[in-house]
C-alpha cells in the first residue's frame, strides 16, 4: 500500500531510498550489464516498490539516477536536433583480406612506419570488436549523472532522446566512478536481442500489427518512440565502445582502445565480451573468420569486425579523413544471397543527367528485409550481366545494406529471352542520350530535361555562374513542381506579382529577386558559358573557351562542325572537346540557345571583355615559370586535370619536392611529399587555391 504523502521525509527515509537505489542499481548491473544475478526477481521487485512508495510518498527523494526514473514522464511532442560534443564518424568499410591490408598499408604510411622494400610489414597491436547491426547513440554524462542521449545523427547532429535513453537497464544513470570527470562521453550501440525481438514480433501478430522486418529497424523505429513507456516495454540493450574524457581531468586515463574498454566496464557500462587484443594484421584476419563462422551462435546480429589501432596516442597522429577515422576500419562479412525472377529493366535519371539501370525482381528476403529492386550501375555492367527478359538471378546486399545484382543463371533462362539494353531517348524528355568515350556513364544532356531541371537552375544561379542572390533551393523547388519554370530560360521571365503568390515570398523579396535575375543578364561571357552546364567544362576551361571564341554561335558551330580546332587549345583535352560537340548537337539544348538570347542574354563577350582578353593572351600564364608537386587526392578533380589547369597557366608539374618546387598542390591523404615540403619551408596550397591563384584579376 502507498504511503500517505508528507512535507517532510525524515533522515530514516532519505537513508533508507539512498540505500535502496545502491541496491538496485547494483542488482541492475549485475543482471543487465553482467549476466549474473544478485537477487531474486521477487526480492527486486519488492525493494523496487518499497523505494517507489517512499518517493511517492516524498517527492523530494526522487533524484535523476534513481531506478525507478527509467521509466517516466508524458510522452514528448517531438525530438530536438542537438549537436553532438565530439562528432560521431562514420567508418570506412573493406570487404576482403585484401582490402583489409590496403588499409593496413595506409595506415603505416600515414603513421610513417612504412617498410622498405621486400622487409616485412611492421606489427601494430590493434583491437577487434565485432560490428553490432544496432544504432549508434551517444551519451552525455556531467560529474558522473547522465544528463543527455541522442542518435548519431549525421555524425555532427543527432536527436536528443535522453527520455527513451533512460529506459535502457544497461546504460548506467550515474557512472560507477567515486571522482567521475566533469564531462564524459561515451558511444555504443543501441540494440534489441533476437529473442527479445522474436518475442516483441510474437506479440504484435497477437494483436494483429505489422511485425518488424529485423531487430535493427525494429531498435531504430523504438529509439524514436514518443512515449517512453513504449519503450521501456521493448527492453532494449546496449554496447559501449568508446569514451572520451576531457583533457584536463587528473584521474587514471586509458591510453590504449584495450584499455578504454576496460574503463567503460568499470564505469558501468556493458561492453561486448566478444572482443579481443590483436597483435598482428594475421591475428585479425583470424578473429574475422571465427566470428565469420560463429556469429550465427549469438543472440544478436553483427554484419562484420571493427579493427581498431590500439594505442590511442597512435591514433590521434593517425587523424581522420573528412569522414571516418584512418586508424579504424570495418570488415564485412561476405553478404547474404538469394536467387530471383527478374521481372523489369527500367532507368532512372541523375540529378546531373546520368542514366542509372534498375532491375525489379520478384521481392526475395535478404539479411531481415524484402528487396525487389536493385541498381545496375551503368551499361558496362548491364552488358557485363548480360541480361535477358525473365532471367534468373542471384541478388544480395552488398554490406548487408544495398541490395546488388550478382550475377545471372544463364541455365534458367527462358526460351526466346530477349537480351535487355539501356534506351537510346531519355525515359524523362526522349532526348538523345550520350556516352562519352572513357567513361562508364550514360547521359542526358538536355539542360531543360525535367529530371535534372533543379539541378541545372540551382547551377545556373550559383556562386560561380550567374550568381542570383536570394534564388535558392527551397525557391526552385517550388518554382518547378507548380510548373512555372520548365527551362532555364523560363527565369527571365518571372514577375513580381507570379513570386509574391509562392510560399515565404513577399512582395519586397519578389522585388529583389526579379532585380537580381535582370541583372544576372550582364554577366560576363564566361560565366555564362559555365553556367550552362556542360559536362567537364569547369570554371577555369569556361574562361579559357570564352578567350577563344567571343560567342556562343562560334563556339557551337566550331564544336560540331571542327572539334578539333577546340582539341588544339591548349590546357582543352578531348573529353571537353567532346562534351561541348554532345551538347550543341542536342537540339533541346539548341533551342535553350535561342530562347536564352529571346530573354536578353547576349552569350557573347563584350568589347571591353574582347580587349581584356587580347591583353591577357598577350601576357604570360599565371604560373609561367613556376614548378608545381600535386600529392594526395583532391576534392573536385583528378590530378590529371589539376596538371591540364597547372600546364595551361604556363607552369610545369613535377614527380618530386626539392628547393626548386615553387608550391605543392595537397589534397587528402597527402604522404611524404607533403611531409618534405613542411620540412623544406615550401607553400602548401589546395584545390581551392590552385583555383584562387588561375582566377584572373578583373576591373
Amino acid at each position: 500500500m502507498t504511503a500517505p504523502a508528507s512535507k517532510t521525509a525524515s533522515n530514516q527515509d532519505s537513508e533508507r531510498a539512498a540505500e535502496l537505489r545502491q541496491l538496485l542499481t547494483r542488482a541492475a548491473h549485475a543482471y543487465y550489464v553482467l549476466d549474473a544475478p544478485e537477487l531474486e526477481d521477487s526480492v527486486y521487485d519488492r525493494l523496487y516498490r518499497e523505494l517507489l512508495d517512499l518517493e511517492t510518498a516524498h517527492p523530494e527523494l526522487v533524484m535523476a539516477d534513481s531506478p525507478t526514473q527509467r521509466v517516466g514522464g508524458t510522452p514528448s511532442e517531438g525530438f530536438t536536433s542537438v549537436a553532438h560534443r565530439i562528432p560521431l564518424f562514420s567508418l570506412d568499410n573493406a570487404f576482403s583480406p585484401e582490402e583489409l591490408r590496403s588499409w593496413y598499408a595506409r595506415l603505416l604510411k600515414v603513421l610513417d612506419k612504412e617498410p622498405r622494400a621486400e622487409a616485412p610489414l611492421p606489427a601494430l597491436p590493434m583491437v577487434g570488436e565485432l560490428k553490432i547491426d544496432g544504432n549508434a547513440l551517444a551519451l552525455s554524462y556531467e560529474n558522473g549523472l547522465l544528463t543527455r542521449g541522442t542518435t548519431r545523427g549525421d555524425g555532427e547532429k543527432g536527436e536528443e532522446i535522453t527520455a527513451n535513453v533512460r529506459t535502457i537497464a544497461s546504460i548506467p544513470l550515474r557512472l560507477h566512478l567515486d571522482h567521475p570527470p566533469a564531462w564524459v562521453e561515451v558511444r555504443g550501440e543501441a540494440l534489441i536481442p533476437d529473442r527479445t525481438f522474436a518475442a516483441i514480433n510474437a506479440d504484435r501478430a497477437a494483436r494483429d500489427e505489422p511485425l518488424f522486418a529485423n531487430p535493427r529497424n525494429a531498435c531504430a523505429g523504438t529509439l524514436r518512440q514518443l512515449d517512453p513507456k513504449v519503450v521501456a516495454s521493448r527492453r532494449l540493450d546496449f554496447f559501449a565502445y568508446t569514451v572520451h574524457l576531457p583533457d584536463d581531468w587528473d584521474g587514471l586515463r586509458p591510453t590504449s582502445q584495450w584499455e578504454s574498454l576496460s574503463w567503460l566496464r568499470n564505469a558501468g557500462f556493458r561492453v561486448n565480451p566478444n572482443a579481443a587484443l590483436l597483435p598482428d594484421l594475421a591475428a585479425v584476419e583470424t578473429f574475422f573468420n571465427v566470428w565469420d563462422s560463429r556469429r550465427h551462435d549469438l543472440d544478436y546480429a553483427t554484419d562484420g569486425v571493427v579493427v581498431k589501432l590500439d594505442d590511442l596516442r597512435l591514433q590521434e597522429s593517425a587523424g581522420f579523413t573528412q569522414k571516418a577515422p584512418r586508424w579504424a576500419i570495418a570488415l564485412k562479412y561476405p553478404a547474404e544471397e538469394a536467387p530471383s525472377r527478374l521481372l523489369r529493366l527500367t532507368c532512372q535519371v541523375g540529378r546531373t543527367g546520368v542514366i542509372t539501370p534498375v532491375a525489379e525482381f520478384e521481392p526475395v528476403a535478404l539479411a531481415g528485409t524484402n528487396v525487389s529492386r536493385a541498381t545496375l550501375h551503368n551499361a558496362d555492367r548491364l552488358a557485363e550481366l548480360d541480361l535477358h527478359s525473365g532471367d534468373t538471378i542471384v541478388v544480395r546486399k552488398a554490406g548487408e545494406i544495398i541490395p546488388e545484382v550478382l550475377r545471372v543463371l544463364p541455365e534458367l533462362r527462358p526460351e526466346g529471352a530477349l537480351p535487355l539494353d539501356l534506351p537510346y531517348q531519355c525515359p524523362s524528355c526522349n532526348s538523345d542520350l550520350v556516352r562519352e568515350n572513357g567513361e562508364a556513364a550514360t547521359r542526358c544532356v538536355n539542360i531543360s530535361c525535367p529530371a535534372i531541371l533543379q539541378g541545372a537552375l540551382r547551377h545556373w544561379v550559383g556562386k560561380g555562374a550567374l550568381d542570383v542572390e536570394g534564388l535558392g533551393g527551397k525557391l526552385i523547388e517550388q518554382l518547378v513542381e507548380r510548373g512555372l519554370v520548365r527551362s532555364v530560360s523560363d527565369l527571365y521571365r518571372l514577375d513580381v506579382a507570379l513570386l509574391s503568390s509562392l510560399e515565404r515570398m513577399g512582395e519586397k523579396s519578389a522585388e529583389n529577386l526579379v532585380t537580381a535575375i535582370d541583372a544576372s543578364r550582364s554577366k560576363p561571357w564566361a560565366r555564362q558559358l559555365y553556367a550552362l552546364g556542360v559536362h567537364h567544362v569547369g570554371e577555369v576551361n569556361a574562361k579559357a573557351l570564352a578567350a577563344a571564341f567571343p560567342d556562343v554561335s562560334t563556339l557551337a558551330q566550331t564544336a560540331v562542325d571542327h572539334p578539333e580546332v577546340i582539341t588544339e587549345l591548349h590546357g582543352i583535352g578531348q573529353e571537353i572537346t567532346q562534351s561541348l560537340q554532345q551538347w550543341f548537337s542536342t537540339r533541346a539544348n539548341q533551342a535553350l540557345v535561342q530562347q536564352l538570347r529571346e530573354v536578353g542574354l547576349s552569350l557573347a563577350a563584350t568589347e571591353q571583355e574582347r580587349k581584356d582578353l587580347a591583353s591577357r593572351s598577350d601576357e604570360d600564364g599565371t604560373l609561367s615559370g613556376q614548378t608545381v608537386v600535386i600529392t594526395g587526392t583532391l576534392p573536385s578533380m583528378s590530378r590529371a586535370q589539376a596538371k591540364e589547369l597547372i600546364e595551361a597557366a604556363g607552369g610545369k608539374v613535377s614527380g618530386s619536392v626539392s628547393k626548386k618546387t615553387s608550391f605543392v598542390l595537397a589534397g587528402e591523404e597527402a604522404g611524404s611529399k607533403l611531409e618534405k615540403a613542411n620540412k623544406l619551408g615550401i607553400r602548401v596550397i589546395d584545390e581551392a587555391g590552385l583555383i584562387a591563384l588561375l582566377e584572373p584579376i578583373e576591373s
